[in-house]
């Protein structure tokens, strides 16, 4: 289950005391002798101010830092970045096209193998070939060969979709998983990065760069607090729980959170409209929750009126069978906890 303990955020003699749902990378084991960036330092305070009030003020603007980078590593990973960018094609006039945006924004492996998959499923399913672009660390097998998830790469990938797709028609889905906090999405990058994607942040980025068809799906305890500033009439919003709770299922060494697993792995590689996904998703969550006896996450569902209006082509186009499930299933860890 997801470990909870207190992160400090805020600078100098104010503290702004976060539950976050950091898993203890100590329990993951990779399958081969790499070993993933660990979390071994505390978190550094990324408020700023005199006060409670002007730290959360911070905190809300997406603060991000890196702590002692390798500038070789720096270079290589900007690198894989501009050829991902430039990989990019541009959409096609005339047909709702999909974009599809997957971010892992931590280094514990599991949120690296479960952005690899999401990217697959979600690329078939809105035939986004060309038109897709994942952002992740490890998959525990060895360094990353992908540009590194971060809020900065997540922000600069949005920005090159926005110049490509056309904003009137096009849609942009956005997948991402990490862990989170009451104040929004938790970037946790080893030792070295560190950040925070708060609702204000996210909505301002989607808004300046005209972003207004989306489809968000959020995999992180209290993503529900993104639904409130996320939702719009051409927006469909899918988070793993609500905004005070946290959800299940990250310890490193998986392959999937609960709600990757039921929402990805199960749920979207199935031919049935985008709703009842979502609402399979949740059901099969509840399932699995019952069955550990923890306190339900309760996956936040907020579907615009007018998403029908670019979600209809898309679902039109959608292939008509389904692809197998990999990985371990995420209800196999309490199983696998009684031995």
């Amino acid at each position: 289950m997801r470990h909870q303990f207190v992160r400090r955020f805020a600078a100098l003699a104010v503290a702004l005391s976060v539950s976050l749902s950091l898993a203890s990378s100590a329990t993951g084991q990779a399958t081969s002798a790499y070993v993933a960036p660990q979390h071994t330092t505390g978190w550094p305070g990324l408020g700023t101010g005199e006060d409670q009030g002007a730290a959360e003020a911070s905190l809300e603007l997406g603060p991000e830092l890196d702590r002692d980078r390798s500038p070789v590593w720096m270079l290589a990973d900007q690198r894989r970045l501009d050829k991902a960018l430039a990989g990019l094609q541009p959409q096609k006039r005339g047909v709702v096209d999909a974009y599809v945006l997957v971010v892992g924004l931590d280094s514990d492996p599991i949120f690296g193998r479960e952005a690899r998959e999401a990217g697959k499923v979600l690329s078939r399913r809105y035939n986004a070939l060309g038109h897709t672009i994942v952002l992740a660390g490890t998959d525990g097998s060895g360094p990353s060969d992908l540009p590194n998830g971060s809020p900065r790469a997540l922000a600069l990938a949005l920005a090159r979709i926005a110049e490509l797709m056309d904003r009137n028609e096009d849609v942009v889905v956005l997948y991402t998983a990490g862990h989170g906090a009451p104040i929004g999405l938790a970037y946790h990058d080893g030792d070295e990065g560190f950040g925070i994607i708060s609702p204000a942040r996210m909505a301002r980025m989607f808004d300046e760069l005209g972003i207004r068809n989306r489809l968000l799906i959020l995999s992180a305890c209290y993503s529900g607090v993104f639904v409130p500033g996320m939702a719009s009439e051409t927006t469909a919003l899918f988070t793993a729980a609500s905004a005070d709770r946290t959800s299940f299922g990250c310890e490193a060494d998986r392959d999937w959170t609960f709600f990757g697993d039921a929402m990805i792995n199960h749920a979207l590689r199935q031919p049935v409209p985008l709703a009842k996904a979502g609402e399979d998703a949740r059901a099969l969550i509840a399932q699995w929750e019952k069955q550990g006896d923890v306190t339900p996450s309760q996956p936040q569902i907020s579907i615009g009126s007018g998403v029908g209006k670019w979600l209809a082509p898309l679902e039109a186009r959608m292939p008509k069978t389904a692809t197998a499930m990999v990985g371990r299933p995420a209800i196999s860890i309490l199983s696998d906890q009684g031995r």
